[in-house]
This record gives structure tokens, C-alpha cells and sequence, in this order.
């Protein structure tokens, strides 16, 4: 995982994710800081694992660590998030060593990540999409009742 722990040391993701702290620091909604990356990228290897899919462990914690990495694009400039990470994501994949295979697979995820369409794949860009929607703890959410995620998308039961 050395080119993993490379992006979380690269310059451009730092100041990234400290832009998105210092944006969402009074935000009441889920935030989009390393705890959500990170356990976006634990819940889509763990599903790699139960499913038997051959999706390298660094790719999962890649995606993860860069899905949302270009909110503040979102926020400062109007960007869709999604396209704003990917951008990102290219800078700091290329530097922290990986293959242009690699960086394609990664930023499709990426830009995927978003689309009801990809849950349903078995590849990166549908773990992805799962562990994104999954990582959200509705049920213990002192905002639940203000979210705007419609009910069917709300985290209300334990899943196993």
C-alpha cells in the first residue's frame, strides 16, 4: 500500500482535504474528510473480500482517498465534485506512481461514483459507488430528519 500512503502525503490531496474541513467545518450533514475516505475504502474492500472480487486492495484505498477529494472545486467554483476529484485525482496518481491503466481505472471510479447505474457493477467504480452510499451512519445522524437524501437512500438499519 506504499503508493496509497503516498496520495495521503502528496501536497495537492493535503490541501485539498484541509480546504473541505475548513469549508464543511460548520456543515450539520455528513462530511467529506479522511474518517468518510477511509471508511469508504474499508467497506469497499471488505465487499471485495465477501465477494471474491479481484480488485487490488491499493486501487480500493486509491479511489477512496480521492473520490470526494475536489469538493472545495464544488463549493468555491461550482464543479461537480465528481469531475473536480478526477482532475485532481490524475495529478496525484501519476506522482504517487501509478500506471496509466491504473489512473484511467481509478478516475472512471471516480467520476462514477455518483451514478445509481454504476452500484450495480462489480468493479471498482461499483464498490465505490456501494461503500460511498454505505459509509453513511443515518441511523445515528442528529441530522437525519433535515437531510435531503430521500428516505430510500437513508441508512436506517444495521447491514451485516
Amino acid at each position: 500500500m506504499e503508493r496509497a500512503d503516498r496520495i495521503c502525503r502528496h501536497p495537492l490531496w493535503r490541501d485539498s482535504m484541509e480546504q473541505i474541513r475548513v469549508l464543511e467545518r460548520d456543515r450539520v450533514f455528513c462530511r467529506h474528510d479522511t474518517a468518510h475516505c477511509l471508511d469508504v475504502a474499508r467497506l469497499a474492500y471488505i465487499e471485495a473480500l465477501e465477494q471474491g472480487l479481484t480488485v487490488p486492495k491499493e486501487l480500493i484505498y486509491a479511489a477512496a482517498l480521492l473520490h470526494d477529494v475536489g469538493r472545495h472545486l464544488q463549493y468555491r467554483e461550482g464543479i461537480p465534485h465528481d469531475q473536480g476529484s478526477a482532475g485532481i485525482a490524475e495529478t496525484v496518481l501519476a506522482d504517487c506512481g501509478f500506471t496509466p491503466e491504473e489512473r484511467a481505472e481509478v478516475r472512471a471510479a471516480i467520476l462514477g461514483h455518483r451514478d445509481r447505474e454504476t452500484g450495480e457493477r462489480q468493479d471498482l467504480a461499483g464498490l465505490l459507488y456501494r461503500a460511498d452510499k454505505a459509509s453513511r451512519n443515518c441511523l445515528f445522524c442528529e441530522a437525519e430528519a433535515a437531510c435531503n437524501w430521500s428516505p430510500e437512500k437513508k441508512n436506517m438499519i444495521l447491514k451485516g
